[in-house]
């Protein structure tokens, strides 16, 4: 469920992607503003949070493992992940083009919109609406991404599990990068042997290979429900970067 908003306009904003803003100029005489700005913002509020809750849950860890598991939390899957549990892809403001090619369900729109979600949140209320917010989300998250070891790279896990069981190394290859280059939006393809596995989008190459790893963790995962898991970290897994 969205939190509730003193202030209607700004959750509005923040659920307008800028294919909606390119198409609806204006609205009751008002311009339309997408929710880029808000996602800036959110991005380093949800980093701050998701920092402030590891430091004060997980009193003994270095700051290594802190940082991994914080890019557990931020990576553009896991974001989409809660986007998706709080009912975020019914809501999102989206062009017509958008809608058709599946925008709702894209993980780094997703992801995009539940960082401007949070930044809005923190501009209606603050800081401790913003926290209270996004730490139940969290705390629900947290035991599997420790269970499963999602805090590790998707790509390192990735390439451990087919070298094991294939002896090979994916391949990563570029398929599209579209949009301009200020929001530019990559594709990537990853390839075990000769064949395609999966596929990842993100704002960088390295954010779409990551994701394309994550994917394929993720169909890797649901196999082994099936048979047996491909490895002892039953691996399971969106890039991200904050």
């Amino acid at each position: 469920m969205l939190p509730e908003f003193r202030d209607p306009d700004k959750l509005l904003r923040a659920l307008t992607h800028a294919s909606y803003a390119n198409e609806h100029a204006t609205e009751g005489g008002k311009p339309v503003q997408d929710n880029e700005r808000l996602e800036f913002l959110g991005d380093a509020i949800l980093d701050f949070i998701a920092a402030a809750w590891l430091y004060q849950r997980f009193p003994d860890l270095d700051e290594g493992r802190l940082t991994a598991l914080r890019a557990a939390l931020v990576r553009a899957g896991t974001l989409a992940k809660f986007a998706e549990q709080i009912g975020l892809p019914d809501r999102l403001r989206l062009g017509k083009g958008e809608i058709d090619s599946g925008g709702r369900h894209r993980a780094n729109i997703l992801g995009d919109a539940f960082e401007a979600l949070l930044g809005a949140l923190y501009l209606d209320q603050g800081y401790q609406a913003a926290y209270d917010f996004f730490a139940p989300i969290i705390e629900r998250a947290m035991p599997a991404i420790l269970q499963e070891n999602l805090d590790r790279d998707p790509k390192s896990r990735l390439q451990e599990w087919t070298q094991a069981a294939h002896g090979v190394i994916p391949r990563y290859r570029l398929v599209s990068a579209e949009g301009p280059d200020h929001a530019k939006v990559f594709t990537v393809q990853v390839w075990i042997g000769s064949e395609v596995v999966a596929t990842g989008t993100g704002t960088s190459k390295q954010m779409a290979e990551q994701n394309a790893a994550y994917n394929a963790l993720q169909d890797l995962a649901a196999a082994a429900q099936e048979t047996q898991p491909p490895s002892d970290d039953n691996p399971r897994e969106q890039a991200s970067a904050g």
